[in-house]
């Protein structure tokens, strides 16, 4: 029995000694193996660039220069003078410096070519016929409707045609053209005053109002205006008084500034008045020789829109008198340019008009036309698109463009 109690023992003590070795070998293949100590190599002596982990590393000593050691580059020094002039380019738009208006007609009479053939010319080859009948008469007068000349100064030119041909017997063509060239400048008026009011005076600058419909030209007309007075000396503010057509004061403000002209100016939609009222207090502080005021392109047919205009010149004469009201139409309308002449004419007192596109209309007798209705001279012609090809009105230069040499 107790050999067998020993037997029992000796196998439970080897069983154990067996599993505690599997266990401590289990234990060992679990384990990393020991790693191994890092190995520092020393920096290269060429530059190279920067590893991982080299930035952290301690700051190595190199030689530095100071400030002072340093040498700069040298930059060419620009003249004082250069750099004003580059500075006031970029400051301000270069100043145009319009060409004279003396003469101007004369150097635009071949924009005149439409109606220089429908009136001129066919005057002329009607009145060189051999025998001048009641039909040739008949057609002179044709021509002279059609060009707008009006009914009372065509039966009034033909009248007096007819008795001059009759009485001298004209018949070459030299004595014709010359003829004819008497009786349309005698026609047109050539005895009216058609200076444009533009003098300093003691009460302040002239004063020039600038009135006409939406679609005439009116602003345009008003800055090539202001051209006009510079190229012939004058210092001239705007007036951007039409606030009710979208962009029209940056319009005029452009035209302004190729010239050197200031514009006073308002928000859209604001008082006419308020604004025409400034632009003339400007140009007395500024000592300006002229205002123009660019009024709204107000319809001729809506009388409160009229009754308005009728404000913006009393309120302007609370400065001092207004020396111009130029009414601007539009040569191509004919006859419905009267219409509206009258009307604006009955509000302010037109001084003056200004007939714009007249190079694209057949229709140049509207000269004579709007002038026996008004009473009042054409001052200005407008004769294409182009900023100095609005021209002083002179009734010589206009009949001769008209007949050819």
């Amino acid at each position: 029995m107790e050999f067998v109690i020993l037997a029992v023992v000796i196998a439970v003590i080897v069983i154990g000694a067996i599993a505690g070795l599997v266990v401590s070998g289990r234990r060992r293949q679990q384990l990393p193996p020991k790693s191994q100590a890092p190995v520092i190599t020393a920096p290269p002596t060429t530059p190279r660039e920067p590893q991982v982990g080299e930035e952290a590393a301690p700051p190595t000593e190199e030689p530095r220069r100071t400030i002072e050691e340093v040498a700069l580059p040298e930059a060419p020094e620009a003249p004082e003078a250069e750099v004003v002039e580059a500075a006031e380019a970029e400051a301000a738009p270069a100043v145009e410096v319009p060409e004279p208006t003396a003469g101007r007609l004369v150097r635009l009479r071949s924009r005149l070519s439409r109606s220089q053939n429908s009136l001129g010319k066919g005057l002329l080859s009607l009145l060189s016929r051999e025998h001048l009948d009641e039909d040739t008469w008949e057609e002179i007068e044709d021509t002279l409707l059609t060009a707008d000349v009006g009914v009372a100064p065509t039966q009034e030119l033909v009248e007096r045609l007819r008795t001059r041909v009759k009485v001298l017997g004209t018949r070459t063509p030299d004595e014709l053209r010359g003829l004819l060239r008497e009786e349309l400048v005698d026609l047109i008026g050539k005895d009216a005053d058609r200076t444009v009011h533009s003098t300093k005076h003691e009460e302040g600058p002239a004063v020039v109002l600038v009135v006409g419909v939406n679609g005439v030209g009116k602003t345009t007309t008003t800055g090539k205006l202001a051209r006009v007075l510079v190229a012939d000396g004058r210092k001239v503010v705007l007036g951007a008084a039409d606030t009710f057509r979208a962009a029209a004061a940056d319009q005029l403000q452009t035209w302004g500034e190729r010239v050197g002209a200031r514009t006073v100016r308002g928000p859209e939609g604001g008082d006419p008045a308020s604004i025409a009222f400034d632009a003339v207090k400007e140009g007395i502080a500024e000592g300006a020789d002229t205002v123009l005021v660019d009024t709204a392109g107000r319809l001729h047919t809506k009388t409160g829109l009229m009754d308005e205009l009728g404000k913006v010149k009393r309120v302007v004469e609370k400065h001092g008198p207004v020396d111009e009201v130029l009414l601007v139409l539009d040569a191509t309308t004919g006859q419905n340019g009267l219409i509206q002449a009258r009307v604006f004419a009955e509000v302010v007192d037109i001084t003056g008009i200004v007939l714009t596109k007249l190079d694209g209309t057949a229709k140049g007798g509207i000269v004579v036309a709007v002038q026996r209705d008004l009473g009042v001279p054409v001052k200005l012609i407008g004769l294409g698109e182009g900023a100095d090809d609005l021209a002083p009105f002179e009734p010589g230069a206009f009949v001769d463009a008209l007949i050819g040499d």
